[in-house]
């Protein structure tokens, strides 16, 4: 029989056009004859002509603009949603075949095509909502879904509502790197406590996206994740314009949300948008008890969207108080989860694994949280299995295995064994390397292969000897993490120094080298005073050679043998000195000249206890 959703109500049509089972007939019981049952009519798509899709597109559109839409809008909807138009079509042409087979002369017998696709449409009882939903990208069934939950909208108002959301929520949120799907990413891999109905109703978001092509790489291009967002939240399409949906946007802007990373927040956490405004302020009072403003709230939204869910707004709570009970210094603690917010969906217990390994490497309390407040996401490294594949390729794996196996009796979390023992192997005791972690904790994020070796490697073929590296590491551990471009560069991508400038950076040793400093000078340098590659070239580097060449008149080479120069003030501590002993017509070298503290050149330059006036103001 044909699909009777297509048929008309039977008050308005004739008893012929219904099969006799419709209606309620005796029993008998006597033997029936043989009666041919009707062909089961199916639609086939390939009995109809372009003219009839054209037809019904025409219909289609006049009847959007009986409900008020305009020729535009209407001709856009009615053009972009074949699903719609050829379930109308198909309706249509079954039931003029039903009554072609059942010689009927219902209602629809007396009207054109046209007049039927718009009684089909009518009949539908949507009022062209699902129409306009296939057209902005849902699937026929999601649209009917939705559609039927949007029953007490009107088409205008939820068209109004979707062009608003595109134009000024989500216009600038596509991000063609992916970083919002990586965020995305990001929280849920952190998320270790049990989630409320918001993050549940996100995760699911996340689900669809992911199942898709592309996976959640995708999540920021709006054109292809808008139909999740409405399949997910129909609830979007109920909240008012004037008096919710710009006010939010206002609010959230005034807190240092930009406007063009407002839609990746939204997409983050959807379940924001149906908040009150003060609800969202209600909220965001909790974390004034780290010392976060308003802005400072802002870009904790950015980084984390979460921290408005009521499971992250308890955590949060456990985790102030897990950290008092460790001893960590609060303002520690405070700027930690306002830089890295990802820390408020961990569980205490996984934070306890590593507050207990740092431990282990004396860092603890203080040290602790200054480890913390440079390094946050630290405290996110998940425990990791021994993995012997690390260093297969060490000629000396068979002492590192044993090493490995003697570390993980004294670490309980193993996750950052590994880059205990590959400073181990470079010669730095555990001791050192603890100190190492409190000053630059950036080396424990840091991949071992990628980028720790790598910078090794390159210290070494500049000329850094095995013997001299831990020195070099232990005095500036920062090499180990900088941008190479910046600090060292192999030989075979020398870049002089007028292409690097023009190219927006210049590295160190280029730059030493165009001063006319040898490789092997340089490198002795590096080996005596290692932070010499952590300075800047426009602030450190040029001025004080340009002072060192052109009035105090040494040679370049000077600074080989004395490279903490650069260590000093150039305004403060160089110049005044030097013109105290201009003054005196006295020549030193620069360690002399600079390398005592103010007491004792005063002393024996000035003849005085201390320096009491700034030289420069004398002698200039």
């Amino acid at each position: 029989f044909p699909n009777t959703c297509f048929l008309p109500f039977a008050r308005r049509c004739s008893l012929n056009a219904f099969p006799l089972s419709f209606f309620h007939c005796p029993r008998i019981h006597s033997p029936k004859p043989y009666l041919p049952q009707p062909p089961l009519v199916q639609s086939n798509p390939y009995n109809q002509t372009p003219h009839d899709l054209t037809q019904a597109r025409e219909s289609i559109s006049e009847y959007l603009q009986e409900l008020g839409l305009s020729l535009e809008d209407s001709i856009s909807i009615s053009s972009n949603s074949p699903k719609y138009v050829q379930m109308l079509v198909d309706g249509v042409k079954e039931l003029e075949e039903w009554n072609a087979w059942n010689n009927s002369n219902g209602e629809g017998d007396s009207l054109g095509f046209k007049e039927m696709i718009i009684y089909m449409a009518k009949e539908k009882g949507d009022n062209g909502k699902v129409a306009f939903l296939e057209s902005v990208g849902l699937p026929l069934f999601s649209a009917m879904s939705v559609a039927r939950y949007l029953s007490s909208e009107s088409l205008p108002s939820i068209i109004r509502k979707v062009k608003y959301m595109k134009e000024n929520i989500f216009s600038a949120g596509d991000d063609k790197g992916g970083l919002s799907g990586k965020n995305a990413r990001r929280m849920m891999m952190h998320l270790s406590i049990s989630s409320d109905e918001d993050v549940q109703q996100t995760l699911s978001f996340f689900e669809k996206i992911e199942a898709r092509r592309g996976g959640l790489e995708i999540l920021g291009l709006v054109d292809a994740t808008f139909r999740f967002l409405l399949e997910s939240f129909p609830r979007l399409l109920l909240l008012p314009v004037e008096s919710h949906l710009e006010p939010m946007v206002e609010f959230l802007e005034n807190i240092g949300v930009p406007r063009r990373s407002m839609g990746n927040v939204f997409l983050l956490f959807p379940p924001i948008l149906f908040y009150k405004i003060q609800g969202i302020k209600s909220k965001f009072s909790t974390f004034k008890k780290v010392g976060a403003a308003y802005k400072d709230i802002g870009k904790m939204l950015l980084k984390y969207p979460w921290i408005l869910s009521t499971s992250i707004q308890e955590n949060y709570e456990q985790i102030l108080l897990f950290f008092e009970e460790e001893k960590i210094p609060k303002t520690s603690v405070d700027r930690a989860i306002r830089s890295w917010p990802h820390l408020l969906g961990c569980s205490t217990s996984k934070l306890k694994l590593m507050v207990d390994q740092f431990g282990e490497l004396g860092i603890r309390n203080k040290k602790f949280g200054r480890v913390i407040a440079k390094s946050p996401q630290l405290l996110l490294k998940k425990p990791q299995e021994f993995l012997q594949r690390q260093f297969q390729e060490s000629n000396s794996a068979v002492f590192q295995w044993s090493r490995l196996v003697d570390l993980s009796l004294q670490l309980p979390n193993p996750s950052i064994l590994f880059v205990v023992l590959f400073f181990e192997e470079l010669g730095l005791d555990q001791e050192t390397v603890g100190k190492l972690v409190s000053r630059c904790p950036e080396v424990f994020a840091a991949n071992i292969d990628t980028t720790l070796k790598k910078k090794v490697e390159l210290l070494a073929e500049f000329g850094i000897s095995n013997d001299h590296l831990p020195r070099v590491i232990k005095k500036y551990p920062e090499v180990l993490v900088s941008d190479v471009n910046k600090t060292l560069l192999p030989r075979h991508e020398k870049i002089s120094v007028v292409v690097t400038q023009s190219a927006g950076y210049v590295n160190r040793i280029n730059y030493l080298m165009e001063m006319g400093l040898s490789r092997r000078e340089i490198a002795l340098m590096i080996r005596r005073f290692p932070p010499l590659l952590g300075y800047s070239i426009k602030e450190v580097l040029k001025p004080k050679l340009n002072f060192l060449l052109n009035t105090i008149g040494k040679p370049v080479k000077d600074v080989v043998g004395y490279p903490r120069y650069f260590s000093y003030s150039l305004e403060k501590k160089i110049k005044p000195r030097f013109w105290v002993l201009k003054g005196k017509n006295i020549e030193c070298s620069l360690e002399v000249m600079l390398g005592k503290n103010d007491e004792e050149f005063a002393a024996e330059f000035m003849g005085v206890g201390r320096m009491l006036v700034s030289p420069s103001a004398t002698f200039q």
